[in-house]
């Protein structure tokens, strides 16, 4: 390549020399300005560049940070997603197990809850009283009215009759009812309702007649926490109450029947009119007219002479004698000497005596006619005296103790014996003496029937602990005063409470009080 065309001649050049030499100058000048420019530019050039590089690396290394980040987190959520994916195949299976598990105890729940179904009859049988013609009837009289009940019943149940069971109890008190049905006249004798009751248990195994004894909550008590236990139990779909007679099951059923479920299922058997507490709870009535009597029992007795005890105060032999004719037959008058009666045999216990019904002692006098003529009149008129008074006074739910005829000599014979010398009570009125040797009264003694009565009188003048609660039939003690005669209670001691004697009696006792 050729040198460069010459820009001026050699005479413009050596004309215009200083000319040029500023032109040269400021081209030179110009060329470094340039030039420092395009050196400043290079080196913002290369910072920018060396700033990307720098960037570009720190941009690198985060995103191969990040990326390696990512890496693990995908590998552990790939194993996550492994686990759960087995996880829920595990769940899947065990939910499929658990289906069928589900659906078969559903059906076996079904099955159960329509097996063993069964009705619950609660009769207070102290109020619901069975029709005369079976308790008369005795064991067969039982089992008849089991059937009956259970026929009745079972006709109520529908699709159900030939599935369910009736589970039926009578609670009663056994004693106080038999003699309360004795005395209606219903039955002629207290055993008649036992051997009902051992009839009706006997009848079916779900029927039982329970003897709860004395006391009026007792009865009441069992049969409410059977009907609470039994509602909760599904399978037992209908609860017959026999207690239409008693509003003191008022409140008990407005606390059952506050539950919808549980009105559908509790159901009042009317024998006697329901009292209008009752009807107020709105609860369900049912009659079964041909079982159980509409009638309450009352007292027909014609003489309650015979439930009187035989009044007796220690040590006035006046009264004594008085008393004593009262209750014993006086024969025609004889001027002969009475045989002296031969010793009968002594008896196993005072229930034995109870049931043998020996007649009253009697007692001869040579008295003139028109003086026997006069005290037969006397005892008479006081007999029945004490007759009006002992028909007027019920003591209680057992009642009067039966009357003991006793013979004033074999009472104070019996009196006269003082310390070990005294008759053991319980050896001759109850079987043996359990305290055998260590007991510190007699045993040996052979006593006479009319002894047996004395003590029997004499032990009867002790207060029984349970009082009129007592359930024991042969009880030796008393349940209430035996003394008293004309509204007066003649024992100076008496150990009875006032509430054990007729209403207004007076007493020789002037510390009864504190009895």
């Amino acid at each position: 390549m050729g040198p460069p065309p010459a820009l001026f001649t050699q005479a413009q050049r050596h004309n215009s020399m200083p000319v040029k030499m500023d032109v040269y100058e400021s081209d030179l000048l110009g060329f470094n300005h340039r030039f420092q420019s395009i050196r400043e530019q290079r080196e913002a050039s290369e910072g920018l560049i060396q700033e990307l590089l720098t960037y570009c690396e720190r941009t690198q290394e985060g995103l191969r940070q990040e990326n390696a980040t990512l890496r693990h987190q995908l590998s552990e959520s790939q194993l996550d997603l492994d686990d759960a994916r087995t996880t829920r195949r595990e769940f899947q299976q065990r939910l499929k197990v658990a289906d069928a598990h589900v659906q078969s105890m559903s059906a076996e729940i079904t099955n159960a809850n329509n097996r063993n179904l069964y009705v619950l009859v609660l009769l207070d049988g102290d109020g619901l009283i069975f029709q005369d013609h079976f308790v008369q009837a005795g064991i067969e009289g039982g089992k008849k009215a089991a059937y009956a009940l259970r026929r009745a019943i079972v006709s109520l149940c529908g699709q159900f009759a030939d599935e369910v069971e009736i589970v039926a109890k009578v609670c009663a008190n056994l004693t106080g009812l038999a003699r309360a049905m004795r005395r209606d006249g219903c039955i002629e004798a207290e055993f008649d309702l036992k051997e009902f009751a051992l009839g009706f248990t006997q009848a079916k195994a779900h029927f039982d007649f329970i003897d709860v004894g004395y006391g009026k909550e007792r009865a009441d008590s069992k049969i409410k926490e059977l009907t609470r236990w039994h509602l909760r139990n599904y399978n037992c779909k209908q609860i017959l109450l026999g207690v239409s007679h008693d509003a003191g099951y008022a409140p008990f059923l407005d606390e059952i029947l506050q539950d919808h479920d549980s009105r559908a299922r509790v159901t009042v058997i009317e024998g006697s009119p329901t009292v209008r507490e009752l009807r107020d709870t709105k609860v369900n009535v049912i009659q079964f007219e041909e079982l159980f009597r509409a009638d309450k029992l009352i007292n027909r007795s014609p003489d309650s002479s015979h439930n009187a005890s035989f009044a007796l105060g220690p040590g006035q032999q006046g009264q004594l004698q008085t008393q004593a004719l009262a209750t014993m037959t006086v024969p025609p008058v004889t001027n002969a000497a009475p045989a002296a009666p031969a010793a009968p045999t002594l008896p196993a216990s005072w229930a034995a005596v109870t049931r043998s019904a020996t007649p009253p002692p009697q007692i001869t006098t040579p008295l003139a006619g028109k003086m026997a003529a006069a005290k037969a009149r006397g005892a008479s008129s006081l007999t029945k005296a004490a007759a009006a008074a002992a028909a007027a006074w019920n003591p209680g739910p057992r009642g009067l103790d039966a009357p003991i005829a006793v013979m004033p000599v074999a009472l104070e014979s019996i009196k006269k014996r003082k310390d070990t010398d005294k008759l053991c009570n319980n050896h001759y009125l109850r079987g043996p003496c359990v305290k055998g040797s260590d007991c510190c009264f007699e045993h040996r003694y052979k006593p006479t029937l009319d002894e047996i009565h004395a003590i029997a009188h004499l032990a009867r003048l002790n207060p029984c602990t349970k009082g009129q609660e007592c359930d024991i039939e042969n009880c030796i003690y008393g349940h209430h005063c035996p003394t008293v005669v004309n509204g007066v209670c003649g024992h100076p001691h008496c150990k009875f409470r006032v509430s054990e004697h007729p209403p207004d009696t007076k007493f020789r006792n002037n510390h009864i009080e504190d009895n």
